[in-house]
């Protein structure tokens, strides 16, 4: 099979693992959830609210991240899936550019309720060229993130204390992506004083990332799942 064919079979496969167990809807959306409205109870004020709401959005962004990458990984590894995949010969850069895809998708249906969140809660609004902006940045910033996620998930599940193990590798390296989307966010919805423009300069800077990481992670994971 060719590259872009195990690619789609490995997405397909943990999106209906996802679609059968529901995780994300029952679990990592509640969760999302619950962080959102208790950051708007603990501060309290409007104007501070909708100031930092791009952040608390990515902030919940990055806490779900943790929850799905390690439910990831730990199925594979439970039934030796990842292992069975490389004893039958299956290229390893497609089942990570798989496994990053269905992230993706995921970390996409959250992203899109926790924006929607923030409009209700935090009087977050969007209008003309920000949405342009803002579907942009949440693109850019899932592939970097499901790229990321992949890589460290597929490091870090074959060690003990994988669990505390995984944030300690991860949390430091999307730092960028963090900081990157937060800003170019406040620039779509106008609220932190970040310039359409330099909410564009920020996209490259996501961009690039997800590039990075992507062609990387494609070249590294077989290497990675090797060492497990």
């Amino acid at each position: 099979m060719n590259l872009w064919h195990v690619t789609r079979m490995i997405a397909i496969k943990d999106v209906r693992i996802e679609l059968r167990s529901r995780v994300v809807v029952n679990q990592v959306l509640p969760f999302a959830a619950i962080v959102m409205v208790l950051f708007a109870f603990a501060l309290d004020n409007d104007a501070v609210v909708e100031r930092v709401a791009p952040g608390l959005i990515w902030l919940a962004t990055m806490f779900s991240l943790l929850v799905i990458v390690q439910r990831s990984f730990a199925l594979e590894q439970a039934d030796g899936a990842l292992e069975a995949l490389r004893v039958a010969g299956v290229r390893t850069a497609g089942i990570f550019l798989g496994k990053a895809a269905a992230l993706s998708i995921q970390l996409l249906m959250l992203q899109i309720v926790l924006v929607l969140a923030a409009m209700v809660l935090y009087g977050a609004e969007l209008h003309g060229d920000g949405a342009v902006l803002l579907v942009t940045v949440v693109l850019t910033a899932t592939c970097g993130l499901a790229c990321v996620g992949t890589i460290y998930g597929g490091l870090a599940a074959g060690a003990r204390g994988r669990e505390t193990l995984l944030p300690l590798l991860l949390l430091p390296v999307v730092a960028p992506v963090l900081i990157g989307a937060t800003r170019a966010t406040e620039a779509a919805l106008e609220t932190g004083g970040t310039t359409m423009r330099e909410g564009w300069g920020w996209v490259a800077l996501l961009t690039t990332f997800a590039l990075l990481f992507g062609v990387g992670g494609s070249l590294a994971f077989g290497a990675l799942v090797d060492d497990q």
